[in-house]
């Protein structure tokens, strides 16, 4: 053998391994980090969607939840692991994309201490109103917000989180300016709506399910780009401001540095699982959409538009990182 045919056969050893190596995961339990308290919809979706992958890769999968700290230490947690397939992240849109740009400092670098592995699905948010709101619609919102400054008030889970961005999004492109009263306990902020107390509100679908069924809160507009399954009555937010896309997902990513077939195969096992029609029905029984995991690299180009996307709001809305 001569001198090109060892540096070859060394060069290859690299790809040798990680191929043996993922030709044998997982040959133990896989767990996958959640950064949210059990019973909370993005454990309810992870359990759902990893329960059908782990049918898919014949290995148990156990969800473990480390919630506090704004995802920081699930997200820590998960950099900090070995790069082996067995420890994987349930990221939320926060996690990956807002936190970046909300917070100076994060325990975890998103853009480089992840693997992506799939996109999961989309829960959008409806923007409801308390039935003594004289409106139907988001322009009939604006005008009456114009015409009586001041009186309306939006209850949201605070500045720097998903329905605080969008009601201040909301303002910036609208020109008005309606009260953000935030809550760290959001089912509070729920209750003052009902109760009239503050007159909007900005919820998941999950939340904003039963109040719409029963007519407790109008819905006025939801954040999809165009209408949603289920909620096709209810006026997209783009219909308005045209391209406005603003929803929460949820993605799986594991740590920089797992061997490349390995989550190729984990691509795979999860596009398989969230195509099946019984996981698509029962996620969109719970307000979220998916068509599928999509590659890996459609998966990082899609986190990566949606940093940039966040970055631009939150400068152009004014927030100062905290």
């Amino acid at each position: 053998m001569d001198r090109r045919q060892v540096l070859g056969a060394l060069g290859a050893l690299p790809f040798a391994s990680a191929s043996s190596f993922a030709q044998s995961w997982p040959s133990q339990p896989i767990k996958i980090i959640v950064s949210q308290a059990a019973g909370g919809t993005p454990d309810i979706l992870c359990r759902l969607v990893m329960g059908a992958v782990e049918k898919v890769i014949g290995q148990s999968i156990v969800v473990e939840n480390k919630p506090g700290a704004a995802n920081m230490i699930a997200a820590q947690t998960v950099a900090r692991s070995a790069p082996d397939g067995y420890t994987l992240f349930w990221a939320t849109a926060a996690a990956l994309v807002t936190n970046p740009h909300t917070f100076k400092t994060l325990t975890y670098n998103p853009q480089k201490d992840f693997a992506p592995v799939g996109k999961v699905a989309d829960g959008p948010f409806l923007l409801l109103a308390h039935p003594s709101v004289p409106v139907k619609t988001l322009p009939e919102l604006i005008a009456y917000a114009k015409a009586n400054p001041g009186k309306l008030s939006i209850a949201t889970d605070g500045a720097r989180n998903f329905s605080g961005l969008l009601a201040a999004w909301i303002n910036k492109l609208a020109g008005t300016d309606i009260q953000m009263v935030p809550y760290n306990n959001m089912p509070q902020g729920v209750q003052d709506t009902l109760a009239g107390r503050v007159q909007l509100v900005i919820i998941a679908i999950p939340s904003a399910a039963g109040f719409v069924k029963d007519k407790a809160l109008n819905p006025i507009a939801i954040s999809t780009r165009t209408r949603a399954p289920g909620y096709e009555n209810i006026t997209p937010i783009a219909e308005t401001f045209p391209g406005f896309d603003f929803s929460g997902w949820m993605s799986v990513v594991a740590p920089t540095n797992t061997p490349e077939p390995i989550v190729q195969k984990l691509n795979r096992a999860m596009d398989e699982a969230l195509k099946q029609p019984e996981i698509v029905g029962k996620l969109r029984e719970i307000g979220f959409y998916t068509t599928g995991a999509g590659t890996t690299a459609e998966t990082a180009a899609f986190i990566q538009s949606q940093y940039d996307a966040f970055g631009r709001i939150v400068q152009e809305i004014g927030l100062q990182p905290e």
